[in-house]
């Protein structure tokens, strides 16, 4: 199958996604490419008055469908549906993604759409197979904690992987029995959008899904604070997580579940395998340019392999193949706009300025669109910026160390804790390392996710509250509520 495409030649969805139809906006902010940074179309935004009518949709649709209440094994059933539409639909949703974002068109067949089925999917199992608990009591009564939805939850997802985000979001909150009111980026609305779409014609009610364009002032501002949405689940950056809770404050209570941002180290020992370290560390940074999350851009390495380490990393950077991203030869992305690129640069020029070397790239690429180099900074301080903040780039740093307590020192951040790589052979040390590694996930000689959705994903200190994937998700998606009944005789 041919992947490659004109973007030119697609079409967009137009305007916001409530109660199953398209609801015509005007387009407000204005929209590039990043593979070549061509203004192609414009984002719509969702102002405080039409929040509240999908979020007035949402609450409707939730009482008058009966989707919580019915059969949960029919939420599973239509939930199924909608995952094989999705694979059906996969080219068109990869298209989709491919014009606006910064994924190449054939890491979204492979990856993200598959990847989004197989969510869907492992979220729709948990309806009818978690339920509420009967608890120890005396004999005289009957305890139970019974869980039921929050209603109408609201969804917030980034630009970096905006399908599989909207899969960690709407899976589980519609196999737990919610509506959704979702926001994508303003960047990278239009693969959502269709999502939403597939979903009303694999079955799920029309008005459960919907789906409010905008940036965070206007429309996220209004979600967050919106009083009848009773949950609020994000992924972005801490300085945004942060402001969502502040918001709520101001508005009212309510739970939450923020996945934010990380500045994660990867450890090497020097008797790790150097060939599978060097391979899971550069493709941990050449992934999306980078642009995730969870990638490991600290290197943290035993003083005595950090030569041969460096070598086969820089082997593997020299490599990439950077090209539009609706070209199937392409497995380099761009960056996802010119303001971030920038910022990029200005972050590896500052470190090269007060000492570090530039070992590869510090560079924009001579193309199209906004391409930068593959970056390895060598002689950095550890208070630098590059060491210090999430760039959010294709930007690696490496640190040696001498013994384990200096690793454990140089890998902990004062603020981001969200993953971790460590690199060994020692089954010991692994352990003693991962039980004091400050961080929400850590990976043993691999860093990447894998498709096992039941490891739920989430930080430690400042990178977030709460658990996207595994129970945990499903579980985040329903409130509690305990029972106690008095069986003794009453007359």
């Amino acid at each position: 199958m041919a992947l490659s495409f004109n973007p030119d030649t697609i079409r967009l969805p137009k305007g916001h996604f409530i109660g199953g139809r398209y609801v015509e906006a005007k387009g407000m902010l204005p929209m590039h490419r990043p593979s070549d940074g061509a203004a192609y179309a414009e984002c719509p935004v969702a102002d405080v008055e039409l929040v509240d009518q999908a979020v007035s949709v949402a609450k409707t649709a939730v009482r008058e469908s009966g989707w919580s209440t019915r059969r949960p094994r029919e939420r599973t059933n239509a939930m199924h549906r909608w995952a094989d539409l999705i694979e059906a639909e996969g080219e068109t949703l990869a298209r989709l993604e491919a014009i606006s974002s910064t994924r190449p068109i054939g890491q979204l067949i492979q990856g993200d759409v598959a990847v989004t089925a197989e969510q869907i999917r492992f979220f729709a199992e948990f309806a009818d197979k978690e339920g509420s608990d009967l608890v120890p009591t005396d004999d005289k009564s009957l305890g139970m904690i019974m869980t039921e939805p929050y209603g109408v939850v609201g969804a917030i997802t980034p630009w970096n992987f905006p399908l599989s985000m909207a899969g960690w979001k709407l899976g589980p909150a519609l196999a737990a029995g919610n509506a959704i009111v979702l926001k994508p980026s303003e960047m990278t609305p239009f693969s959502t959008l269709y999502l939403a779409e597939l979903a009303v014609r694999a079955g799920i009610p029309a008005g459960l899904i919907n789906v409010v364009l905008g940036d965070g002032q206007a429309t996220g501002h209004a979600m967050t604070g919106h009083p009848d949405i009773a949950k609020i689940s994000f992924t972005g950056s801490t300085a945004a997580g942060s402001a969502i809770m502040a918001n709520i404050a101001r508005t009212g209570v309510k739970p939450m579940t923020l996945e934010l941002g990380g500045k994660s180290p990867q450890i090497v020992f020097a008797d790790a395998d150097l060939t599978l370290a060097a391979n899971a560390i550069a493709n941990s940074i050449l992934v999306n340019a980078g642009q995730a999350c969870v990638a490991g851009s600290r290197i943290i390495v035993e003083k005595s392999v950090m030569e041969p380490l460096i070598e086969a990393i820089l082997s593997r950077m020299a490599t990439i193949r950077p090209g539009p991203t609706w070209d199937e030869a392409s497995d380099y992305s761009p960056v996802i706009s010119e303001r971030q690129i920038a910022r990029i640069d200005a972050i590896v020029q500052a470190a090269r300025q007060a000492g570090a070397e530039c070992l590869a790239g510090g560079r924009y690429l001579e193309r199209d669109g906004y391409f930068y180099a593959p970056t390895l900074l060598s002689n950095v301080d550890r208070a630098s910026p590059a060491v210090t903040e999430e760039i959010f780039g294709p930007v690696l740093t490496v640190q040696s160390f001498t013994d384990e307590e200096e690793a454990l020192a140089l890998a902990d951040h004062p603020t981001y804790g969200l993953a971790a790589g460590l690199f060994t052979r020692d089954l010991s040390r692994s352990i003693r390392m991962t039980r004091r590694l400050q961080a929400g996930t850590v990976w043993v000689n691999r860093y990447s996710r894998s498709r096992d959705h039941i490891l739920p994903t989430g930080g430690y200190k400042r990178s977030g509250i709460g658990k996207d994937l595994g129970r945990e998700a499903y579980h985040a998606n329903r409130k509690s509520k305990s029972v106690l009944i008095n069986l003794q005789d009453q007359t």
